[in-house]
């Protein structure tokens, strides 16, 4: 027997993080970690941009995806740059970790 009691209303992602101010939150701060990631880009070498993934952004402290420790090692001399690109853009960014993925 079907409850009746409630309304049946499915709702997309993106209606569901309108509806709650945390999940809006949290897709704000994903599209922007996204937008930060696209702004840099250019200064990766293109070998290593498949592997350099947005992560989460905490205060004035962003973080990026690595697939391996070769990509970190090679975006730990890119820190700077990026930075400076990003404050460049009006991002407040002090800091830029590299955490590298364990699901590889």
């Amino acid at each position: 027997m079907k409850n009746t009691s409630r309304p049946s209303r499915s709702w997309t992602v993106l209606q569901a993080s309108q509806e709650s101010p945390t999940l809006a939150r949290l897709s704000e701060l994903a599209n922007e970690s996204s937008a930060r990631l696209r702004c840099v880009a250019a200064l990766l070498p293109l070998a290593i941009r498949k592997s350099v993934k947005a992560g989460p952004i905490d205060g004035s402290t962003w973080c990026l995806v690595l697939d391996n420790s070769a990509v970190a090692a090679k975006l730990r001399q890119l820190i700077p740059a990026m930075a400076a690109e990003l404050r460049a853009k009006g991002w407040d960014v002090t800091d830029i970790r590299l955490k590298i993925s364990r699901g590889n």
